[in-house]
């Protein structure tokens, strides 16, 4: 089966798992304003704008050959857990001839993640589907650890683009690779490649670190946020999101008695802003705030898809939560309206204000 997915970085991830169950991979190109702009025009107005660049990778997808699509589901008031129903209508009205595949969390909706695992697993057997889990579980983390690296050193690497360029690199590297064994010497070449990269060294009292929160897929695709990791790093600033896509696999689909217990310890710290579960990652991204704050960052940029549920409740908090512990957040909404050059602006004074902030703490 030609099966592609929405492309939501990092993707050799998704490829890599795909492959190793014996299906043709349509890998989607990066979102363009191509992209954007397909997924606008057959999309609901109302609709938030993650649900209209997956629309328009879809199609592109199609387009390019892709008989089935394989999604994450949602859950919540949080409308994601509609977007599958919503896409695969959508596409039929247009005359595509698609499968949707949407997968749920694994625990509350066991019989259903069976049902479509095994229509994905394409008749690999149980031992060979439970190694392919762990290979791309490795993967996914030793991508995250680098990339991880990366997002400290762009802020001080001597030649601009150094970052990027070995990132792609290595990216190829870890897209070689086919059992954990490579996965790991794949991690230390990736390593060897980032000591060689020159950087500045800055004195630990003026490094500015930011914290990103917000919406899984703006905080993840690069190409929606309007690479803000690179905008903050082009600026000296050291970042970390809330969101990497092992964490992701470790709360969704590794049992609870063996996976780390480090994203539960923070929504329970989100708990204390928000009591019930209203979908999305809200809890969790108010639980990262309070984290980042004990982390010793400076700030905090907050991404949300314009319209978003989860994240305009927690845009109403986040006052109270500012004034609390005394750590800047900028809100930046998300949409197919948003200009680069706009939020640039708007980064770079957030940055200035952060730098003047620590600057009175160092002469105090």
């Amino acid at each position: 089966m030609r099966i592609s997915f929405p492309h939501m970085s990092p993707v050799i991830v998704y490829k890599k798992l795909l492959e190793m169950l014996g299906h043709e991979v349509i890998v989607p190109p990066k979102p363009t304003q191509k992209t954007f702009d397909l997924g606008v025009k057959h999309s609901p107005e109302f609709a938030c704008f993650p649900l209209k660049v997956i629309l328009g990778s879809y199609i592109e997808s199609i387009e390019m050959g892709a008989e089935a699509i394989i999604t994450s589901g949602g859950h919540g008031p949080c409308r994601a857990g509609y977007y599958g129903e919503l896409h695969d209508r959508i596409l039929k009205n247009l005359g595509y001839k698609c499968d949707i595949i949407v997968i749920d969390a694994i625990f509350p909706h066991f019989w259903d993640f069976t049902k479509k695992a095994l229509k994905i697993a394409n008749g690999t057997s149980i031992f060979k589907i439970v190694k392919t889990l762990k290979v791309v579980y490795k993967l996914s983390y030793a991508i995250d650890r680098v990339e991880k690296r990366i997002e400290k050193m762009r802020a001080y690497e001597i030649n601009e683009g150094d970052c990027e360029r070995a990132w792609n690199k290595i990216l190829k590297v870890f897209d070689k690779t086919k059992t954990i064994t490579e996965i790991e010497e794949a991690g230390k070449e990736a390593n060897r490649m980032l000591d060689g990269v020159p950087v500045i060294q800055v004195e630990e009292s003026n490094k500015i670190r930011i914290g990103i929160i917000g919406e899984i897929y703006v905080v993840l695709e690069s190409s929606v946020n309007m690479e803000i990791e690179k905008i903050l790093g082009t600026l000296g600033v050291e970042t970390e999101r809330s969101q990497y896509l092992s964490d992701w696999i470790e709360h969704n689909i590794i049992p609870g008695f063996i996976r780390d217990k480090k994203i539960e310890s923070i929504i329970e710290q989100g708990e204390e802003f928000i009591e019930i579960e209203i979908g999305g990652h809200a809890q969790e991204n108010v639980g990262y705030i309070k984290h980042f704050k004990e982390m010793g960052f400076d700030g905090i940029i907050h991404l949300m898809p314009f319209g978003c549920l989860p994240e305009l409740v927690n845009q109403s908090i986040i006052p109270n939560i500012i004034e609390r512990f005394d750590l800047p957040v900028l809100t930046i909404p998300i949409d197919e309206q948003t200009g680069k050059a706009n939020n640039q602006t708007r980064i770079e004074a957030f940055v200035d204000l952060l730098r003047g902030k620590k600057q009175q703490k160092i002469c105090k």
